[in-house]
């Protein structure tokens, strides 16, 4: 029951891990807003949530003597997965401020004169903005006593459990796995379509052309302001 819950937990706290990366890509891109920060700020403490109670559970199973030799050697591994994963959370979270710091939702503005409806008018935007500026100051700062309190996470967990990355052994050969799923597609008669999808070798031929094409425009361009 122990592996199973570990398994479960560890495997929910990848899946938030690859969410929370995906949704910090994004940020100073186009597609950044006040509804992306709140979703980065939910995804990554439910990732924390879900670290502190993987630690909790595979801690008190790795610290019983009485646990065998098979037992204990397939949670060393769970533990080596799951520091890997807190490595990563720190690595995104890391970003994740440098990026929101850079590219600031909301900067204030204020115009040269106020008259009439429009000065009423900026006011309630200006106190809009106000709040979620507010909002996003906050937020960069508690991001920043988080990226902390992972780092304390990691450092805890050396001390208390010392398990070597270098001493666990994978149970199989380095992609197995893909082998494995691949023989069981052939065998079920599975079919893949050998040019759809966006790794389609005409599109991608398409495309390598159209660049080399675009970038040797520029150098032209490039040329021809220079000698001008």
């Amino acid at each position: 029951m122990a592996r199973e819950e570990c398994k479960a937990l560890l495997d929910a706290l990848n899946k938030a891990i690859a969410c929370y990366h995906h949704l910090v890509l994004t940020v100073g891109s186009s597609a950044d807003s006040q509804n992306l920060r709140e979703e980065l700020q939910n995804t990554r403490q439910k990732a924390q949530g879900l670290a502190v109670a993987t630690r909790a559970r595979l801690t008190a199973v790795l610290r019983d003597r009485d646990l065998g030799a098979e037992e204990r050697a397939e949670f060393e591994r769970l533990w080596v997965a799951f520091s890997g994963c807190l490595e990563l959370l720190e690595v995104d979270m890391q970003r994740a401020l440098a990026l929101g710091a850079a590219f600031p939702l909301y900067v204030p503005r204020r115009p040269l004169v106020h008259t009439g409806v429009a000065a009423r008018t900026f006011s309630a935007r200006s106190l809009r903005h106000e709040v979620d500026r507010d909002f996003e100051v906050a937020d960069l700062r508690e991001l920043e006593h988080e990226i902390l309190q992972v780092r304390e996470m990691i450092s805890d967990m050396e001390m208390k459990v010392n398990v070597p990355r270098w001493t666990v052994q994978a149970r199989q050969a380095a992609g197995a796995e893909v082998l494995a799923s691949a023989g069981a597609s052939s065998a079920g008669g599975v079919s893949v379509p050998e040019h759809t999808g966006p790794c389609d070798p005409n599109k991608a031929l398409a495309a390598t052309i159209f660049g080399a094409v675009l970038l040797a425009a520029v150098a032209l361009a490039v040329c021809v302001a220079k000698l001008s």
